[in-house]
């Protein structure tokens, strides 16, 4: 493994994380909710979802938050080494994977590892595991 050194930034990077873990704390004690992403949109989807103000300024501010990081700083060089039917294939099989546990990895690895959730321990350990697991077959097995 190499280590990109121009653009390791170990300050920001736990600034960030700390941003995330703060405002899923926020997000629970006003909201007595889980900040899980596929929940909110989930909601969002349904005949009422879009009546819950609180959803839909969650998601504008996930659509909003890398327009504004961009008119702030540029972004650094985006490089995706998969073909798009692979990158569509890869979404659906995350999607898939978000319904069968019950919750994305926002949801159990950010809020529900942080409440002492089993099921969120288990979940984040088989989406860990999976895309190590995925990694090391595409890069050694298959040879991409």
């Amino acid at each position: 493994m190499v280590v990109d050194w121009a653009n390791f930034t170990p300050i920001a990077s736990l600034l960030g994380g700390a941003m995330i873990g703060l405002s899923a704390a926020l997000f629970m004690l006003f909201n007595g909710r889980v900040a899980g992403i596929s929940g909110v949109l989930g909601g969002l989807l349904t005949a009422d979802g879009w009546r819950d103000v609180w959803r839909v300024s969650f998601v504008a501010g996930l659509l909003a938050a890398p327009v504004l990081y961009v008119l702030m700083r540029p972004l650094p060089p985006i490089v995706i080494q998969a073909s798009v039917p692979l990158l569509i294939l890869g979404g659906l099989l995350v999607g898939v994977g978000t319904r069968a546990a019950s919750g994305c990895t926002s949801g159990h690895g950010v809020c529900g590892i942080s409440r002492g959730s089993v099921r969120s321990i288990a979940a984040t350990l088989t989406f860990m595991a999976a895309g190590f697991g995925t990694v090391f077959a595409i890069r050694h097995l298959w040879g991409g």
